[in-house]
């Protein structure tokens, strides 16, 4: 069994684009979002355990898609219900050993997987290392003002609700999506603290938008797979991948919608700003915190 790759990071980091990208390599398989390890057992997808990815059916919807493909080679209507069945005869599961049966079933490619909500918990990530202690996981990083405009720009900001990213000030309450990118971020490296350092690194977004073919290429030796041209242009490639659209009416997501409207990648060198710069997000001069500001320097951003 190929070792899976899983991709962490706060959401809005670029995850969906590069999960794709990096699927379409002639080893990979890049999945939907499966949210598995957000629960304990399958059947808990379907009920409301956690109100941090929030009460509705676009959680499961990854891995409703996913099975479809997998095992019906297509995402109609009736695959779909197909996969419903599917999940329903593993309800009892352990959610691990759910994803070790997708794995085992498009062996020998190895199966790449973000679910953003992963990182919310360090339990959550350690149960993906205790199913897969061979497991790799690249750190995607993202300027942290660029990410939280883009987390404010999504549904009013509900993940950062969701993750109580909350400045409380004496006379009002403040959404501030600049603490769930430093919270999550640390969650993330207090995990990686238990993974050999062969099995992880960090990369900065930005410089796969702006370099693809050396990142990307990079990406492919240190997992050990072809680097070569012809490879390289099939991760240039996300939106051919079976999950860069939406999909049938009762699995339409599975993924951030933004990427669903448009996954075609522009290769474009993104405009990072400086540390000190003002908040889009806050309208009272209120600048990265300085436990922020260390983080992000920590990761390479000035």
């Amino acid at each position: 069994m190929a070792a899976p790759l899983f991709l962490l990071a706060p959401p809005r980091s670029y995850t969906s684009l590069i999960n794709a990208m990096i699927g379409q390599h002639p080893e990979a398989f890049g999945l939907p979002e499966l949210n598995l390890f957000n629960v304990q057992q399958t059947k808990d997808l379907w009920r409301n355990v956690s109100d941090d990815i929030g009460d509705d059916n676009n959680r499961r919807q990854g891995l409703l898609r996913a099975v479809a493909e997998i095992y019906a080679g297509e995402q109609t209507r009736d695959a779909v219900v197909m996969a419903q069945h599917w999940a329903s005869a593993r309800e009892n599961m352990m959610t691990g050993d759910v994803f070790i049966e997708l794995v085992n079933k498009i062996d020998p490619l190895i199966a790449v997987e973000k679910s953003p909500a992963y990182t919310i918990s360090v339990d959550r990530m350690k149960r993906i290392y205790e199913a897969f202690p061979d497991a790799k996981f690249i750190h995607l990083v993202r300027h942290p003002i660029p990410q939280s405009k883009s987390v404010m720009g999504l549904n009013d900001g509900i993940f950062a609700l969701f993750v109580n990213a909350i400045d409380f000030q004496t006379d009002r309450a403040i959404l501030d999506p600049q603490i769930a990118w430093h919270d999550i971020n640390i969650n993330i490296l207090n995990f990686l603290d238990i993974v050999p350092a062969e099995n992880q690194m960090r990369i900065r977004g930005e410089l796969i938008m702006e370099n693809p073919r050396e990142e990307l290429a990079g990406i492919c030796r240190w997992l050990g797979i072809r680097d070569d041209e012809e490879a390289v242009d099939d991760m240039m490639h996300p939106e051919a991948s079976p999950f860069a659209c939406f999909g049938p009416v009762n699995a339409l997501f599975g993924n951030d919608p933004n990427f669903l409207r448009g996954s075609k990648f522009r290769p474009h060198k993104p405009r990072l700003p400086e540390m000190d710069a003002e908040l889009p997000w806050r309208d009272d001069g209120v600048r990265l915190r300085p436990e922020v500001v260390a983080l992000a320097r920590e990761f390479g951003y000035e």
